[in-house]
């Protein structure tokens, strides 16, 4: 892919998330390898949680900017483990994850079905918009069934995962700060979607399919 299409797969991704369309983004495969399906947080339905489910068949997580997340006192999860499997946390692809909290909003049922879990995820974009740590803890409980990640503090400066691509593209989308993430899964081998495979699914579904780099690049 030349520069010029690059940087118009990235525009594309950019529209897209400003009119509140999930995009299809693979990181690189020099690191997890994997494209995720990547949402604005406030157009998350019950029928989105669906498509995550039954499309992509990762975890469904939401990732929030470090700002947010410092506001709203979300630490990194492996810092408040007090076990044996939070040491020596190394890992093949990155320098350390992402994972926060696990929340249900507190007018949810188990939290687990797509009603729940979609108002769990609006309302984090709701709170992502104007974050109040009071108004978390009142409206959340923890632990829950929607997963939080804390992009780091420079975004694409500091990590390149899905995290932080997914927060800068909604910055340049002038969105809230809060993306749902999750990855696409090969049904026949257990393993990430290949490229070419997620590629296709966005061409039969009308969505747009962007690398990472090509993100990297147009928002450097």
């Amino acid at each position: 892919m030349s520069r010029s299409e690059s940087a118009d797969a990235a525009q594309a991704a950019v529209d897209a998330f400003a009119r509140g369309e999930p995009v299809l983004i693979h990181d690189a495969a020099d690191r997890e390898g994997e494209t995720d399906i990547i949402y604005p947080a406030g157009s998350v339905t019950p029928e989105a949680v669906a498509r995550l489910r039954n499309d992509a068949g990762g975890l469904v997580c939401v990732a929030l900017s470090d700002a947010v997340a410092g506001t709203l006192e979300l630490p990194f999860m492996q810092s408040m483990l007090d076990h044996p499997t939070s040491a020596d946390h190394e890992l093949a692809y990155d320098e350390r994850s992402s994972f926060s909290l696990t929340v249900n909003h507190r007018n949810t049922f188990t939290g687990i079905t797509d009603d729940d879990r979609s108002l769990t995820i609006r309302e984090l974009a709701r709170l992502a918009a104007d974050p109040d740590p009071e108004a978390f803890a009142e409206s959340f409980r923890s632990p829950g069934h929607v997963h939080l990640l804390r992009a780091a503090p420079d975004l694409l400066a500091d990590r390149e995962g899905h995290t932080e691509l997914g927060i800068a593209l909604a910055a340049a989308a002038d969105r809230p700060p809060a993306v749902v993430v999750c990855e696409m899964l090969d049904d026949e081998t257990g393993g990430a979607l290949p490229p070419a495979e997620a590629r296709a699914y966005a061409t039969e579904a009308g969505l747009h399919y962007v690398e990472g780099r090509a993100i990297i690049a147009a928002l450097e």
